[in-house]
């Protein structure tokens, strides 16, 4: 609501800001009453029937400083999005958050939010500069293995009466024991194995290797130390294993047979064909893609930054926790990925810290590179971006951006859209020399010669 939040920004040293909040006494009030209301869903009170206690009597029978404490707490992550949104800036790290007292009733609600900010960037030459461009290219090698994973798909399991070998499947039951006792999750029936396929225990596939169909056979493993399962890490373990079936895998023959049942195509040399073109296209795009970020970095090295370590650190987290945020969707936690790595925290950080700081470095180019060219994204473009998940919510755009503008996320989805243009800003205007050319005149830029050589002329090619 337009009004009921006011923010102050004041700069701080080492590209951090402090933003003064204050929460009108109306929307105090009304949070205040819709916190009543949730709290006495439950309530019975005399003379009321239950869910329909008016605020007033609940927050004097709870008391209004309980109610208040309850209406912040729940209220402070939505006022704290809408006070960085009122006060314009692009937060970096995590926040250092000051409430100050409860209000008293009538009076407004004031908390402070310190926090690093991208900073901004001098630009220097960002139109017209020279970038390594490579050619869209296809090998063989390529074609080939995209016409073995066909292949692959298509294969066909016959059974064979003969000893079990490596690229051999074998179908058999097992039960695996501790000491002579039987394990939970130890137990298999008609499981298909794939011998050499380095997908089971150590030792294990081994043990089946030269057995054939109805002989049982026991295989001797030892569990990983790290093994998922704490009961089994690092236990030996046996397993009792019936053999039931063999099978060998017999790939398609390579012919206009197999061009045809593969993906419906006349001729072996026709498949390859639109396998060729495929592969093209998704490298022509690849190389657009590469240009567009070579570009950007080209203007990037041209440009001047102030950017302190620590809001590099703290770019550095966002990127680790976001990575820890993926893989907890994926069912890994924070101390599995980091056994799995074989590295420290502080080590993954470190690793992190050059991209964080690229990433940095670009957003604050970007950002300059809008309010050079007054960049804005008009509201046919916001719908037609919002297009897809609007179809894909049953929803039309219209609909959509007035939720999320009232979500206050529509600022996001510009900021995005602007970005975008202004790389397409620096890419449409870049100059695309060839990787040769670009190492023939000795005017590839990195890292590492830039601090060797002090600068120079500064070229930054993908490919090379």
């Amino acid at each position: 609501m337009a009004g009921a939040l006011k923010t102050t920004v004041t700069e701080l040293p080492e590209s951090r800001v402090r933003v003064q909040a204050e929460v009108a006494p109306e929307e105090v009030q009304r949070s205040l009453e819709s916190t009543a209301r949730k709290l006495g869903a439950e309530m019975r009170i005399p003379g009321f029937r239950k869910g329909k206690v008016p605020p007033p009597v609940i927050i004097q029978r709870i008391g209004r400083e309980a109610v208040l404490d309850e209406t912040v707490r729940g209220g402070l992550t939505g006022w704290y999005v809408r006070a960085i949104d009122e006060s314009g800036i692009s937060p970096v790290g995590d926040p250092q958050l000051d409430i100050g007292d409860l209000p008293a009733e009538g009076q407004p609600l004031t908390f402070s939010i310190e926090i690093g900010v991208r900073p901004p960037a001098r630009l220097g030459t960002y139109k017209g500069v020279e970038v390594g461009r490579r050619e869209p290219q296809v090998q063989e090698s390529e074609i080939d293995a995209e016409i073995e994973a066909l292949r692959e798909r298509l294969a066909r399991l016959d059974t064979v009466d003969r000893a079990a070998g490596r690229g051999d499947f074998v179908t058999m039951d097992y039960l695996g024991t501790l000491d002579g006792e039987p394990f939970e999750g130890g137990e298999g029936r008609d499981q298909v194995v794939e011998l050499g396929s380095g997908k089971l225990i150590e030792g294990f596939e081994d043990g089946i290797l030269g057995a054939t169909a109805g002989e049982d056979r026991t295989v001797d493993v030892t569990f990983p130390d790290d093994y998922g399962a704490e009961l089994l890490a690092g236990r030996d373990a046996q397993f009792a294993i019936t053999v039931k079936e063999v099978k060998a895998k017999e790939l398609p023959d390579l012919d206009d047979d197999f061009a045809s049942d593969a993906a419906g195509f006349d001729t072996l040399a026709g498949l390859r064909e639109d396998i060729g073109t495929r592969l093209r296209e998704a490298d022509e795009k690849l190389v657009e893609t590469e240009f567009r970020e070579a570009a950007l970095d080209a203007v990037v090295a041209e440009s001047q930054i102030d950017l302190p370590a620590a809001l590099v650190d703290a770019r550095a987290q966002e990127l680790l926790e976001r990575l820890m945020h993926q893989l907890g969707h994926q069912g890994i936690d924070r101390a599995t990925y980091l056994q799995i790595s074989g590295k420290t925290e502080e080590e993954m950080l470190d690793e992190a810290r050059p991209d964080a700081e690229q990433t940095l470095r670009r957003e604050a180019v970007l950002d300059a590179i809008v309010e050079a060219e007054g960049i804005a994204p008009s509201d046919e473009e916001l719908l037609e971006a919002l297009g897809t998940a609007a179809e894909r919510e049953g929803m039309s755009a219209e609909k959509l951006r007035d939720r999320l503008r009232s979500a206050g996320r529509l600022d996001t989805l510009a900021q995005e859209l602007a970005a975008s243009s202004a790389i397409d800003v620096v890419a449409e205007a870049a100059t695309p020399i060839t990787v040769e050319q670009a190492q023939a005149r000795d005017k590839l830029w990195t890292p590492e010669k830039e601090a060797s050589d002090g600068g120079g002329e500064k070229l930054w090619t993908p490919g090379s």
